[in-house]
């Protein structure tokens, strides 16, 4: 194969497809197997050029493509592949590293500790919590919940939990709107949902430290042992933020490890004015932060910062004899968490942020967050329109509430509202429900994002609104 002809059509596509998004909706309007029935049942049985996959990338992989990477992806949380950091993906890819060990790669491991110590500092951390990547907030959740287990001294790692009466209920503190994987990690690890607590939350969505502490209290004295309390800086729902630094004070008086996951919201705190928002971590056993969220990195790279990264050894660290070597004090990083295989995430964090700078990254946040409250006082100011939750970032909750219409009638319409507006091609919302209701949500956080973009999703959504006729 001719690797520079390659690599010369595919920059060719990548370029233009930086330059010239709106080629695609942003939704894809494949149907259920459509990609299936346009591939064989079989591989070729001998080679096929690159131009001739590259047309099948364009002409069946493509049309089954959602563009999380479009201007005008406003559903979940809005990511964004910085342009530089697709050159990163290629050299890792081309380095093929897999940085389980330090001398498996050294620069793997070093880099990982040196850009996650920009980071943390940056975010206002302090530099008692030491980061290690992972691919997702969803594995980082877990592994945390996991260091929270072994925190316990039960013996789970040699013992096991069945058939142990030694063993008491271990409990896991969240509210309704923290993310779905605390409860699965609770699962995973054999705590069970049934003792997953769901602490009520207030007017703003946020976790009452009140509830917390009567939670803890009624727990103990039934002989529970609470293992972990899952605090969220920037909920998935609404961007709601939990009051860390009460909940920390209440988890360290009651010796539960605390977990901060600000997966989402994290990122903002390098800027200065909302460094509020990682208050409170000082006293946090983790904190999980994903860069691939809001910080311009590809999908996937989390980071995971732990108070004592020895639990998480303790936890994980199972060296077979063949991996066993004598590099004195470094960071093997197969032994924080289940994953033996590491791809080399760090480079890519290192592209970005040399590129974008710090000043570019803090440039761009903000004027992510300016555009939302631009976009929330456009709907405050419309008749029929509401706001349905604070929003503090780049995330809008809202509905369209035209007289005479409510309970059901009223979601439905507002269900027919975002179908509307996706089924066009040019933009791409999501829902959710609070207090019952259904909401639309607006996420703001592309990099290539801008106000004439959220002004024609708000004439979109307007348009779509009015009765037909």
């Amino acid at each position: 194969m001719d690797l520079l002809a390659a690599f010369e059509r595919a920059s060719r596509w990548i370029d233009a497809y930086y330059r010239e998004p709106e080629r695609y909706p942003v939704l894809s309007r494949s149907r259920p197997g459509d990609i299936v029935r346009a591939l064989p049942e079989r591989p070729p049985e001998e080679g096929q050029s690159f131009d001739a996959i590259f047309d099948d990338f364009e002409g069946i992989v493509l049309p089954g493509i959602t563009h999380w990477n479009h201007p005008r992806f406003f559903a979940y949380f809005a990511i964004s592949a910085a342009p530089i950091a697709v050159v990163a993906e290629a050299l890792a890819a081309t380095l093929d590293v897999n940085a389980m060990l330090w001398r498996t790669s050294p620069a793997a491991t070093e880099l990982e500790d040196v850009v996650l110590a920009w980071l943390r500092d940056l975010l206002g951390l302090d530099a008692g919590l030491h980061g290690i990547i992972y691919d997702t907030a969803s594995i980082g959740g877990f592994t945390a919940l996991a260091a929270a287990r072994e925190s316990l001294g039960l013996g789970i790692r040699e013992r096991g939990m069945a058939a142990r009466g030694d063993v008491p209920r271990l409990r896991v503190y969240l509210t309704e709107h923290t993310h779905s994987h605390v409860e699965k990690a609770a699962i995973a690890l054999g705590v069970g949902r049934e003792n997953v607590v769901r602490v009520p939350v207030d007017e703003r969505f946020a976790m009452r430290s009140d509830a917390l502490e009567r939670a803890l209290r009624e727990d103990e004295s039934r002989g529970y042992r609470p293992m972990c309390v899952a605090a969220t800086v920037g909920t998935t729902s609404t961007t709601s933020i939990d009051p860390v630094p009460e909940i920390a004070r209440i988890a360290g008086a009651h010796r539960v490890w605390l977990h901060v996951d600000a997966a989402y919201a994290g990122p903002a705190a390098i800027l200065p004015e909302f460094r509020y928002l990682l208050a409170g971590c000082e006293r946090a056993d983790s904190v999980v932060v994903n860069p691939h969220k809001w910080l311009f990195v590809p999908i996937d790279l989390s980071a995971l910062y732990v108070r004592d990264p020895e639990i998480l050894r303790r936890a994980f660290s199972l060296v077979a004899e063949y991996l066993e070597t004598s590099d004195g004090d470094v960071h093997n990083y197969m032994d924080y968490g289940l994953q033996l295989g590491r791809r080399f995430r760090a480079l890519k964090l290192w592209f970005v942020m040399r590129h974008l700078g710090v000043s570019g990254m803090r440039e761009r946040l903000r004027g992510h967050i300016a555009l939302a409250q631009s976009f929330a006082g456009w709907v405050g100011a419309e008749p029929d329109w509401e706001i349905l939750a604070p929003h503090p970032l780049s995330v809008v909750c809202f509905r369209h509430a035209p007289p005479a219409t409510e309970g059901a009638a009223l979601d439905a319409h507002n269900a027919a509202i975002v179908e509307r507006v996706n089924a066009g091609g040019e933009a791409y919302l999501s829902t959710t429900r609070l207090y019952g209701r259904l909401a639309i949500r607006v996420a703001i956080g592309n990099e290539r994002t801008k106000e004439a973009d959220v002004a024609a999703l708000w004439e979109m959504l307007r348009s779509v609104s009015r009765p037909a006729g």
